[in-house]
């Protein structure tokens, strides 16, 4: 496993997390020079059933306890490295059906194309930071002729919300992580990865779930919230310094 570069973690620690592009007020335009996605209910359209592999993992009791300690969402892997092996094994087993079914009825995400054409019309670069496995990021990039490099799946250790993945992939761009955008559907995760590490957060909600009550106290927050993949063009057009670099980058 590669080891992280220090710059960006020097960086993690100089710079606070920001708040809501709503309250932005600095007249100086950012520059954006990279994107990381999420992979399943970003990139790809919802079709794992997380509450019954919860369930089906923890059991109906754990679970329910669990989601009212936890009311953004339940690491459910993190709770699986704290049992023995044996009990790990068969979880991951279930897991893996699970995810197995998932890209069986893989879909791509309405506006995932057109976006990532856009970016690499501004020569943007594209990662992938996902908690699925690496067989599951490989179908993806089959199936529909996508690339996104670097791509992490759970095998990178730590996974999100922790922000190394993250800064791993800035140290790799040679860029700092307010020069990068977090894309993803999952306010523990994917935003926390994001403004943990010190990047821009984008969180995708497309049924307006996270409106309800009981994320409104949650510790990390978007920096934008939108409910489609097109409507996050339209917020990287209007608030970001999207020059290109010089054309020797080469698209992913």
């Amino acid at each position: 496993m590669p080891l992280l570069c220090f710059r960006p973690l020097l960086f993690l620690f100089l710079n606070p997390a920001r708040a809501f592009s709503s309250m932005t007020t600095s007249s100086v335009t950012p520059k954006l020079r990279g994107v990381v996605f999420d992979m399943d209910g970003t990139l790809t359209v919802p079709v794992i059933d997380f509450p019954a592999m919860y369930r089906a993992v923890l059991g109906d009791q754990e679970y329910l306890r669990i989601k009212s300690q936890s009311p953004s969402g339940i690491d459910i892997l993190h709770h699986i490295e704290t049992w023995r092996p044996d009990k790990q094994k068969r979880a991951y087993e279930i897991i893996a059906d699970f995810e197995k079914q998932g890209s069986d009825k893989l879909q791509i995400m309405p506006g995932a194309l057109e976006l990532c054409d856009f970016l690499n019309s501004k020569n943007i670069r594209r990662g992938l930071i996902t908690r699925n496995v690496k067989d599951a990021v490989d179908i993806f990039h089959k199936r529909f002729g996508m690339s996104f490099s670097p791509a992490l799946s759970r095998e990178y250790r730590p996974y999100k919300p922790d922000p190394a993945p993250l800064l791993h992939i800035c140290a790799i761009w040679n860029m700092e992580p307010d020069e990068v955008m977090m894309v993803g559907d999952s306010l523990k995760d994917d935003v926390a990865c994001g403004k943990r590490a010190g990047a821009f957060a984008c969180l995708l909600d497309e049924t307006g779930r996270y409106d309800a009550p009981e994320y409104q106290d949650v510790e990390f927050k978007p920096d934008y919230k939108v409910s489609s993949l097109s409507e996050l063009r339209t917020i990287l057009e209007k608030n970001f310094n999207l020059t290109s670099e010089p054309n020797s980058m080469v698209h992913n």
